[in-house]
């Protein structure tokens, strides 16, 4: 039965057989090679691999001349070399891909700043050096390439207040392995990225350890109300080194995220927060800022941007300036507040046909959540008894989830328990306009009711 089976096999014609092997996986190709000698030939057959190259290694038909190979040989030169990434490869090539051709047009310094992609033996060394295992999206990600130059601004995005700025560089692999932590509260974590004026960093979880998950992306948060050092919270920013990195570049290339003066601003416009009043359309956008925060105590820095645009279309006489603001802000038990006063962070911009004007403030919250909603009050230039309100729409402002570590009480279920809590409330305040820089190192456990007094005075 098996001699019939084979001759009754290699009596089919090819080209029912290819296009059968044609919706197969490559793993199932290399399988149907070892079934007979007339498979084995098939499942060679060029234009099979093709599909295969593509999807998994982006190649074009550019890359097989340049390299001489057929389709099957270049998969085959390719796995060899990146094998153990093929899970990964083509998502972060083409992140990668995307985001540098976004550079290119709005941020071409940024190019320059990039570091061409790690080796394997490279890699290997940085695991026997930190005794510990890179996640293979990391390692992956660090062979297309190995991070960026130690410079400003950074690739993973900046943020700028009055006297607050920070800035992102995407780490190269040896720096990183140079923050590697072995301490309590931190074990087993390496930096991904890092902030020179304010010393902050993401960090991936290199194991489960201390309430961490394994892969996981986060901002470490000191728990300033506990006797002990090494007691540190989390802000998570991504379950993995894949989610977290294509996550950001999908932002940045969708224009989820500003470009402003050469940079990435990691401000989020929740989409649907827009309102228009006659000629004016007002839009809000907004960010959490981590370096400021805390979980414990409670207290969540936010900072939201604010864009205020009169129609091109307006006619002259519809020319007018902001006389003040009012917001009401709303916790998640229904209580609210009410805030009211001149101008917005000291100014009383004169909106005439196509003018822009857009101006940062900041709030802070005891809780993870809030929303505010409110409007501006303006008079006409032409007749300054003629005033009008126009609406600001309701905008949301959320923390990422934040995990709390384990305390020797709790099991280690309870300590993975992440919060998503929705619950608003909390103190208001302002900055003014975002374009001043000044160093504020060392901001980890920064005296927050401090800080409160000197740059956001409650109800400005």
């Amino acid at each position: 039965m098996a001699a019939s089976s084979e001759l009754q096999l290699d009596l089919l014609p090819s080209d029912p057989l290819l296009h059968i092997l044609s919706y197969l996986s490559f793993r199932d190709l290399v399988h149907c090679s070892y079934v007979s000698k007339r498979l084995n030939e098939l499942s060679k057959h060029n234009p099979l691999w093709k599909r295969h190259c593509c999807k998994h290694w982006l190649l074009t038909d550019a890359d097989r001349l340049q390299s001489g190979l057929s389709w099957y040989c270049l998969f085959k030169q390719y796995y060899s070399d990146l094998g153990r990434y093929i899970e990964y490869y083509s998502v972060l090539k083409k992140a990668w891909e995307q985001l540098k051709s976004f550079l290119q047009q709005r941020c071409p310094r940024m190019i320059t700043s990039l570091k061409d992609g790690a080796t394997e033996a490279e890699l290997n060394d940085i695991e026997v050096q930190i005794d510990s295992k890179l996640p293979d999206d990391y390692r992956c990600s660090y062979r297309i390439h190995n991070g960026q130059k130690l410079v400003i601004p950074g690739l993973m995005g900046s943020m700028s207040l009055s006297n607050h700025y920070r800035s992102e560089v995407l780490l190269d692999v040896e720096t990183a392995a140079g923050g590697f932590q072995l301490r309590r509260g931190m074990r087993r974590c390496l930096p991904l990225t890092f902030c020179f004026h304010t010393g902050l960093s993401q960090y991936v979880a290199l194991e489960d350890a201390e309430g961490r998950k394994k892969g996981e992306s986060f901002y470490p948060c000191p728990d300033q109300t506990a006797q002990d050092p090494s007691a540190i919270d989390m802000f998570i920013t991504g379950s993995s080194f894949l989610d977290w990195f294509s996550s950001y570049v999908n932002n940045v290339v969708t224009g989820e995220y500003p470009i402003i003066k050469d940079q990435i601003f990691r401000y989020v416009h929740e989409k649907g927060c827009v309102a228009t009043t006659g000629d004016i359309t007002i839009s809000v956008s907004t960010s959490f800022l981590p370096e400021l925060s805390s979980v414990h105590p409670p207290h969540f820095f936010f900072t939201y941007r604010i864009r205020i645009e009169m129609s091109r279309s307006a006619s002259p006489e519809a020319a007018c300036q902001l006389n003040s603001r009012y917001w009401k802000i709303t916790t998640s038990d229904g209580n609210v507040e009410e805030v009211q006063g001149p101008g917005v962070v000291g100014e009383f911009p004169v909106m005439t046909p196509g003018k822009v004007h857009e101006y940062a403030s900041c709030t802070t919250f005891s809780t993870p959540s809030e929303y505010m909603e409110g409007h501006y009050t303006f008079h006409r230039l032409a007749n300054k008894e003629e005033v009008f309100q126009v609406a600001i729409p309701r905008f949301h402002m959320v923390c990422p989830p934040y995990r709390e570590p384990p305390t020797p009480t709790q099991k280690a279920s309870t300590s993975d328990t992440t919060r998503f809590d929705d619950h608003d409330n909390g103190d208001f305040c302002h900055n003014d306009d975002e374009d001043d820089r000044d160093d504020f190192g060392g901001l980890r456990g920064i005296n927050m009711v401090a800080f409160e007094g000197a740059c956001c005075p409650r109800f400005t």
